[in-house]
Formats: structure tokens, sequence, C-alpha cells
């Protein structure tokens, strides 16, 4: 599949003859007039701010007539939107790049078919943490060009603040190594009006998991040598059956104590946390065309058979090979 950026001829295509202001999500056109909007027109980032829509027409016309390099809108609710100011709330966000995996499977420059479907992978298991784990519903996925983005509604969640957001992304991603008091069954800890439950141990054990079954001899983690790579590349085959006590004695209890460690450091980078703590970020627009790789950012109705080079290509990229 080429990847190459949109040209602005393509550009143009796509806005008037393949996008409909109807793909637009509902969860954005719903609370439309309260969201700030965002473009980039040349491809050097989202200078044109602090744009507002009364209706759905108005951001039709936009979109058709300028095709932007890229369109957002903002996570945050505001009273006065223009200027940002009356902050009601915000949507909780997870953002999970595919060429920012930490641990990819592939060597490509860019992303490939290999880690958007690793960086699918991972969202697969932070979803199932965010439902099952924290009891959210209200959760949306979103392919954005390069990756993914996880957008969650709950009322619980939106009212939040940074510190209790920087919590979520902690426990969500695995990055601290559980504590023996961890295992108390049933303890709950209270983050303002938002609870956490104590099922963290799984979660870090799953994250752990995901890492050592990706890793090559080349893998960066602080703390851990090649010498100890090998051994994880040559016994990980135990945790495909989750035989930890077996694997933790082949590794060795030092080595693998420094590896557990690296891993919980690593797991921070497994989404953007700046993203997930930023009350007033905006996110590319689904339904809108990331120019930078020919893809259009889309809502996903099914994760588990959503394909990004069958579900979220326009048309002009397959009249490029024409």
């Amino acid at each position: 599949m080429d990847l190459k950026p949109a040209n602005p001829n393509e550009r143009r295509q796509y806005y008037r003859e393949e996008w409909d202001v109807k793909n637009v999500p509902d969860f954005i056109l719903k609370s439309l007039i309260q969201r700030e909007f965002g473009f980039d027109h040349v491809g050097r980032g989202p200078n044109d701010r602090y744009r507002v829509f009364k209706n759905t027409d108005y951001l039709r016309k936009f979109m058709r007539y300028r095709a932007p390099f890229a369109a957002y809108s903002s996570v945050a609710f505001y009273n006065k939107p223009r200027r940002r100011d009356g902050w009601i709330k915000a949507e909780l966000v997870f953002d999970v790049d595919a060429k920012d995996i930490p641990i990819r499977s592939c060597g490509c420059e860019n992303v490939c078919e290999v880690c958007l479907n690793q960086a699918k992978g991972i969202v697969q298991g932070l979803v199932d943490t965010l439902k099952g784990d924290l009891g959210l519903s209200h959760i949306h996925v979103v392919y954005s060009g390069r990756g993914y983005h996880i957008r969650i509604l709950d009322d619980m969640v939106m009212g939040a603040d940074s510190d209790v957001r920087t919590q979520v992304v902690k426990y969500l991603v695995g990055s601290d190594v559980p504590r023996s008091e961890y295992s108390s069954h049933g303890m709950k800890y209270n983050l303002e009006h938002f609870t956490i439950p104590f099922g963290y141990p799984q979660v870090f054990t799953h994250r752990v998991k995901q890492a050592l079954l990706a890793v090559n001899i080349d893998t960066e983690i602080d703390g851990v040598n090649k010498n100890i790579l090998k051994a994880v590349i040559k016994h990980r085959d135990l945790l495909k059956d989750d035989q930890w006590g077996i694997f933790r004695k082949n590794i060795g209890p030092v080595r693998y104590n420094k590896l557990v460690k690296g891993i919980a450091t690593l797991n921070l980078t497994l989404v953007d946390a700046k993203v997930s703590i930023d009350l007033k970020r905006i996110l590319r627009l689904p339904s809108s065309l990331h120019s930078g790789v020919s893809m259009i950012s889309t809502e996903i109705k099914n994760l588990e058979t959503f394909d990004p080079f069958q579900d979220a290509v326009p048309k002009f990229v397959y009249e490029r090979n024409d």
C-alpha cells in the first residue's frame, strides 16, 4: 500500500467527493458547539486554532472548500470554545502510535502492517482493562492514520484532573512494579471521585508478557543487556502457557528483576502520557484525512475485524496505482 503524503489535488478530491459530515462520530457532533477546532493547512502543525462551528453545515462547507492537510477537534468541552474559556469537562484519551511503540515487531521507518497490527493488539488489551477493571463503558476507538486513539466519555472520568488521569495511565499500561500489598483481595483506593480496583498485578503481568513476546536482541531496555535478552528469547515460549515460575528460574532471579523493572519503565511509553493528562488537547478529527500517510481517521465499530488497509483507505490511493 502506497503511504506517501496526499497532494493538494488529492485532498480536494477526498473532501469534495468522498468525505461526508455524517461520518463525523455522533459523540463529537452532539457537542459540536462546545468544542474547539483546529486545522493544519500546509503540513506544519495545527496553527489555525480556536475555530468554532455553530452547526454541521458550517463544518461541512469549511472542510469542503479548505480541504485541510489535517483537521482536529478538542477533547474538552467549553462554555466559550473560541477562547478555550469556561472549561466544563474533557474526554479521557489514550494515544497509541504505531511508530512509537517501545518494542516494535518490525523495523520500518514509518508505519506498516506489522506495527499497526501490534498497535491494535495493545489497544485491545487497554480497552479490556478499561472495561473489566475500571468499569468504563462509553469508549470509542478511532484509527488515527498512524495508530489508535481511545476516547472515553464516561461522566466519572471526564471531570477528572491531570493527577487522576496520570494515575489511570500508570495503572493501565503497567508502569509500576507491583508491591506485595497489592495482593490483598478486594481492596480499592480512591482518586477523588474515581475508584481504581486492586487488580493491578494481573494488568502488570499482561503488559510484561506482551513486551517479552515482542523483544528482539536489539531491543533497548534500561538495565538489561544482550545476555539477558538472549535468555528471554530462548525461554519466552514458556510464557505462552503462563509458566512464569520456570521462566524466572531459567532467566535467574536477579536478571529477572532487572528485566521486570526495565519493562515497567518502558511500559509508560505504550501510550503518549502527555495526551492523556492534557485537559485542553486537540485530537485528529475522525473522518478527516491524515494527509501524511493518505489514510482516513476512522471511528472503529468492530476493533477485532478492523483492517486499516481495507477500511481507512481513500479512493485516490487506489487510483494512484491504476
